[in-house]
């Protein structure tokens, strides 16, 4: 018997969608603030995904000016099949509303937005067996809706809102039999977080709850995995149901703090009395029948390929000029251009963090420019390794706070930084161990996720600059919907980075070029 364990996508990838064709599975996330927008993925099995692409990959698709605030941009995408044709629906929170793309293949490329002027967020995506497409937005209402002209038809009709917790949200409608089951979220994407299930004979309704709501949370729970909602449901060619849906995995001493963002977990979907049962999200799982694995993830980008790897991220935008990987073939050069709102000149590309435990690190010619290694909630939550005017110094930025924790000088030439992400554990405010005096991340306040450990390499001698508390890069202290990204900046003048290494160190998946 096959098994797998969850999550299948981790790190930053919240809000999943999925959808079929043929033998094939393709699931898209949301990505708020960062371009390219809409990371996809493929798989044969609902198991092992790869990303092939980002759907929004063009600034006609997708325009985040410098003023859209950390967890603006991007919400809550829907990803359907229908008619030979892919159709994605989300909404820019910081722009134009809800709009449509399509493609005839997944991998793009995917058409420029066609707009639909409706309320709410979260919206999804399904056709009747006559050909009327219906959109559900939260709260919960539904549309009729014609996708590819973005004309309004019928509607928006109220249907459910749920069995009474906050935000009803992350509707996904399903005609399946002589039914249309309508699931959705509610209690928030916090740990109150819960999936809900009702269904009606038409999409107009009238809906009636499942006979037991939720059909799953782990609120009030100490399960390891939390915040559990957001789902979708797809059907496997052998007539099975799964589930994907979003979680959280906090660590660190009371409240906890996850700092990967929200991620991509798989459970298998039942049917009794013909209502869906939710299967448990902890523990290892029996695989779906198929099963397709993928080769290890590269550890190292040498930037040899003409266009970055899909999984490069940026806050915002990539300036024309900002960067390139032909000026100096084999790196990636980088230039301070533009403002943004965390300093002038900023130009970074990431990727996210996808182990609780990993190390990464980038080989850089700084020459005169002000460049680094940096990991990233927000601009007001980042620690940074930079190198300027012949020191390596270490920067934690947390609120409104900026402090310089540590500095070195260094040679001349090329050098590698470095930070590895370790957990901690979770230490009473009373307890230090063995071999500490109580003091710094490792002793009586070690209360955080994680600690972080910059070091500089340089004329082959290895020197670690800092230790920081991770708890500060979480979205508990930062607050919002992403989670950290790990990658290489420059605020002044122009940086080749040769290489940049990224091995997590606690078994979930990392990234997989194509």
């Amino acid at each position: 018997m096959r098994t797998y364990d969850n999550p299948v996508i981790s790190g930053f990838h919240p809000d999943p969608s999925v959808c079929r064709a043929g033998d094939d599975y393709y699931l898209v996330c949301s990505s708020f603030e960062y371009f390219p927008g809409v990371p996809i993925f493929h798989s044969r099995d609902l198991v092992h995904w790869r990303q092939i692409g980002n759907v929004l990959d063009r600034p006609a698709q997708l325009h985040l000016p410098a003023d859209v605030p950390a967890s603006g941009g991007i919400y809550a995408p829907t990803i359907r099949h229908h008619d030979g044709r892919f159709y994605l629906i989300t909404t820019n929170v910081s722009g134009p509303g809800t709009f449509v793309v399509t493609a005839e293949k997944p991998e793009g490329p995917w058409s420029d937005p066609v707009r639909l002027d409706l309320p709410g967020i979260d919206p999804d995506l399904a056709w009747d067996d006559d050909g009327s497409c219906w959109c559900t937005t939260s709260g919960t209402q539904v549309t009729r809706v014609d996708p590819l002209a973005g004309e309004v038809l019928d509607g928006p009709y109220p249907v459910w809102s749920g069995t009474g917790g906050k935000y009803p949200e992350a509707p996904h409608l399903f005609h399946i039999g002589d039914w249309w089951y309508l699931l959705m979220s509610e209690g928030g994407t916090e740990r109150g977080h819960a999936v809900s299930i009702a269904r009606a004979r038409s999409p107009r309704g009238p809906f009636t709850p499942g006979p037991v709501n939720p059909i799953l949370t782990h609120r009030g729970t100490d399960l390891p995995i939390q915040s559990t909602g957001h789902a979708d449901m797809v059907s496997a060619p052998d007539g099975t149901w799964w589930m994907v849906l979003l979680g959280t995995r906090p660590r660190g001493f009371t409240p906890e703090f996850h700092v990967l963002g929200r991620e991509t977990f798989l459970i298998p979907v039942g049917w009794e009395d013909g209502w869906p049962v939710a299967g448990p999200v902890e523990g290892r799982h029996e695989a779906p029948a198929a099963w397709h694995p993928l080769p290890p993830p590269p550890v190292r980008d040498d930037f040899d390929a003409p266009v970055p790897a899909p999984h490069w991220i940026s806050p915002r935008a990539r300036p024309h000029g900002s960067w390139s990987l032909t000026e100096r073939p084999g790196r990636l050069t980088l230039h301070a251009t533009g403002p943004t709102l965390d300093r002038p000149g900023h130009t970074f590309f990431g990727r996210r963090q996808q182990h609780h435990d990993c190390d990464a690190a980038v080989r850089v010619e700084p020459g005169t420019a002000r460049a680094g290694l940096s990991v990233r909630l927000d601009e007001a939550h980042h620690y940074d390794l930079e190198v300027h005017d012949g020191q390596a110094c270490v920067i934690a930025r947390i609120g409104p706070l900026r402090q310089r924790v540590a500095a070195r000088p260094v040679p001349p030439g090329p050098l590698t930084l470095a930070v590895g992400i370790r957990t901690t554990g979770i230490l009473p405010p009373t307890v230090t161990r063995s071999g500490h005096d109580g003091e710094g991340p490792y002793g009586a306040d070690a209360h955080g996720p994680d600690t972080l450990s910059f070091a500089v390499e340089a004329a082959g001698e290895r020197t670690v600059l800092a230790e920081l508390d991770g708890r500060y890069l979480s979205t508990e202290v930062a607050t919002g919907f992403t989670g950290r990204v790990i990658g290489m900046y420059v605020t002044e003048g122009s940086a080749a980075f040769d290489w940049f290494d990224y091995e997590g160190r606690d078994g979930a998946p990392a990234v997989r070029r194509p």
